[in-house]
């Protein structure tokens, strides 16, 4: 039973640049796409960060306002209380008693005092955590309309996109399972370390693609000749002949055509 280890040179080749012609295709379309996804998560982070601080900012102010309420109904207590001494005064027997008296009332104003102190520092909390919450509730509508505006963006070039890039992401698999495991680990770490990508270039002008170093005469015949495979000694990539690699770019031209 044939494997695929048992393919010709020249189909080994072949399969190797329709690989690096889906795999570049994929590349644009993520290209296209950009740094909007990451864009778009940061976005959604900084929102929900706004919107954290904005219930926390919140929850502060209700807690002074419940810390104002506690006071003012102190205020009231030390009041009844006072009340409550001064008619307890005009029945005293010694002035020791009264004495004694005269100090809760004294205690109970000074309650007051810092009661109605407190207030107002918590008045001045409340003024500069709305101040601060005017001031997050603008950023986070700033910021929510850029991350709508954003997403709109993202979201419709995926709707163009995807589901080509889903077709292509198949289709590549299919191609490397023609190829043998070593040669596809070669094709990926080339890839991996060259400029765009581009693990299997032509030859263009007698010069490896996208390179200005020219393939002797010699290796060129090699190259098309297509018995073995040969890779630039400047850049590591693997080279093609024109012919095979004018075919294959049309043939894949009306695969990609038809995802």
């Amino acid at each position: 039973m044939a494997t695929k280890t048992e393919i010709t040179v020249e189909e080994k080749l072949r399969a190797l640049y329709d690989l690096q012609l889906i795999d570049s295709r994929v590349d644009e379309i993520r290209n296209v796409r950009g740094e909007l996804p990451l864009e778009v998560a940061d976005l959604e982070d900084e929102v929900l960060g706004l919107k954290t601080r904005m219930d926390k900012l919140k929850s502060d102010v209700e807690t002074i306002n419940f810390e104002i309420t506690a006071k003012k109904n102190l205020i009231e207590e030390s009041k009844v209380l006072i009340k409550k001494y001064a008619e307890q005064q005009k029945n005293v027997r010694n002035s020791r008693e009264f004495n004694s008296l005269t100090k809760e009332v004294e205690f109970q104003e000074l309650e007051i005092q810092l009661a109605e102190k407190n207030i107002k520092e918590f008045k001045v909390q409340i003024e500069q955590k709305k101040e601060v919450i005017s001031g997050t509730k603008e950023n986070l509508s700033e910021r929510e309309s850029h991350l709508k505006h954003k997403k709109g963006e993202l979201d419709a070039i995926l709707a163009e996109t995807e589901k080509e890039e889903t077709a292509l992401l198949k289709k590549s698999e299919q191609f490397e399972s023609k190829i043998d495991e070593r040669l596809v680990k070669a094709y990926k770490r080339i890839r991996h370390n060259v400029k765009n990508g581009l693990a299997v270039v032509p030859i263009e002008r007698g010069a490896s693609g996208g390179s200005f170093f020219t393939i002797p005469p010699q290796v060129q015949v090699e190259i098309a000749s297509r018995k073995k495979i040969i890779t630039d000694e400047h850049s590591g990539r693997i080279l093609v002949d024109p012919t095979l690699a004018e075919e294959e770019q049309e043939k894949m031209k009306k695969l990609f055509k038809k995802l």
